[in-house]
């Protein structure tokens, strides 16, 4: 990111070219502001609901934080609710059983319920990977 500055005698000189280019200087500083905040947001907003530190949820949360560290790191953020110390949020989104992750972002909306080991299916059900058909493989020459 570059700033130029306009000196004393580049306004006198040239006053309306000279207020041009620092507003575009300006206008470029702020799109590029634009561009680096919307790199730093979390593409996946992911929500996962747990019981407590019960095995599964434990375990759902140990898969999901592996999961997301190899297949989005810094592209995701990720908030790990526990439906007995906030029932209300798990009434809110409908949950029913436990663990359930929710994707809110990006759309649409998903649900996986279990622990989470299945990494083909969150890789598919997430749009991270398209499911390849047994005979749709890469280097076969029929």
């Amino acid at each position: 990111m570059w700033v130029k500055m306009a000196s004393k005698n580049d306004s006198k000189s040239n006053g309306k070219h000279s207020l041009k280019t620092r507003l575009q200087s300006a206008t470029e500083i702020f799109e590029e502001a634009l561009k680096t905040r919307s790199l730093r947001r979390a593409k996946y907003i992911l929500r996962l609901y747990v019981t407590g530190s019960s095995t599964r949820s434990l375990r759902a949360i140990s898969n999901l934080k592996k999961f997301c560290e190899e297949h989005l790191p810094d592209d995701y953020d990720l908030e790990v609710i526990d439906i007995y110390k906030d029932p209300d949020a798990a009434r809110e989104e409908q949950i029913i059983a436990a663990p359930t992750l929710v994707k809110r972002l990006p759309r649409p909306l998903r649900r996986f319920v279990g622990d989470l080991s299945n990494t083909q299916k969150l890789l598919v059900g997430l749009d991270i990977y398209q499911r390849q058909e047994p005979n749709d493989q890469l280097g076969s020459g029929y």
